[in-house]
């Protein structure tokens, strides 16, 4: 992929929350604490697996440029990582991967049951922490997000290899990925008793970083010279999965390179050769840099969204986190 100017760390951009993310970190782990073994050692080995808590730093920045960041805003960030967690649970056991962050998924340790359980465990903790708040509202919108979450699952699922129109696929990841991160971007704002409008710029933000996120997530995973990811190369082409990298390529090639890539995708066993034949087109095509274009441009659209807010460290925060979801490498 190509190299782009030198962007803060993500840890340096996250200095601002340094101490509510620790909150939300303990909370995390604590509410974990059961006298079931299994699901204690599930929950915390996913948990502790390197995630970037991506989502509550969105949530704690967004209370933070509205002014507030209190306990209900780490327990509602805890939340929204909480049900983040378990749908990579279930996602690993529909997509029978053996490998989440550079280790073993937990359905590789402990089976497919244990996995979904445990997801659903994890679903379950969240509306119970966050109903102890008593805030219709809230619940509301974390109800809406994960009801799309499911949609996006089932609609990738439906999906056929010849049905490749990339208004789909977004659609696809705004349900999948992008609802979720805006959500959580707007209960930072709901929590601090943002306007409506403000709740609604930051939802939109938030979608955007979203849309951004997982379109270089998919690019990633064809940069086949980069092992950074933690994951292993052409996972998605080798599940048949069309992402953007991919359609933007059916789209393009030629109908001798169309029907190369299709050949492949119809084969009972996609190799990493293969993966590396499709990576070449892509290079001949242009498509990981169209890919990356498209979410520049998503990118720069969410720091739109924000762009009327008072400046504060909180506000460049999420605008740093727009600039480093297509900088990031893994």
């Amino acid at each position: 992929m190509n190299k782009e100017p030198k962007q803060l760390t993500y840890q340096k951009i996250l200095q601002p929350i340094e101490k509510p993310l620790q909150n939300v970190e303990d909370i995390l782990l604590k509410k974990l604490t059961t006298d079931i073994h299994l699901l204690t050692e599930v929950s915390q080995y996913i948990l502790s697996a390197g995630g970037k808590r991506f989502r509550p730093a969105l949530l704690l920045l967004a209370a933070g440029s509205m002014g507030r960041i209190d306990h209900k805003a780490c327990v509602t960030a805890a939340v929204v990582e909480y049900i983040h967690t378990a749908t990579l649970l279930h996602d690993d056991v529909v997509d029978n991967a053996d490998f989440r962050r550079s280790k073993k998924a937990a359905r590789s340790i402990w089976g497919n049951e244990a996995s979904v359980l445990v997801g659903d465990y994890l679903f379950t903790i969240s509306f119970q922490l966050l109903s102890e708040f008593e805030d219709p509202k809230l619940i509301a919108e974390l109800s809406h997000a994960t009801t799309l979450m499911a949609k996006g699952e089932i609609i990738q699922l439906e999906r056929e290899n010849d049905n490749t129109t990339e208004e789909e696929y977004l659609k696809i990841i705004h349900y999948k990925t992008a609802s979720l991160i805006g959500t959580a971007t707007k209960l930072g704002g709901m929590i601090a008793e943002a306007s409506t409008d403000q709740q609604n710029a930051l939802y939109d933000c938030g979608i955007n970083i979203g849309m951004a996120f997982q379109m270089i997530d998919d690019a990633l995973d064809y940069d086949i010279k980069n092992a950074n990811t933690g994951k292993d190369k052409g996972t998605d082409l080798k599940e048949r999965k069309i992402t953007l990298p991919l359609s933007h390529l059916l789209k393009n090639a030629s109908e001798k390179d169309k029907n190369s890539v299709t050949e492949i995708l119809n084969m009972d066993v996609i190799t990493d050769d293969h993966v590396k034949e499709v990576c070449h087109l892509m290079g001949r095509y242009n498509s990981i840099n169209y890919v990356l274009e498209r979410a520049r441009t998503f990118s720069e659209k969410a720091k739109s969204n924000i762009a009327s807010f008072p400046d504060t460290d909180y506000k460049s925060g999420i605008c740093n986190l727009a600039d480093f979801v297509i900088s990031r490498k893994k």
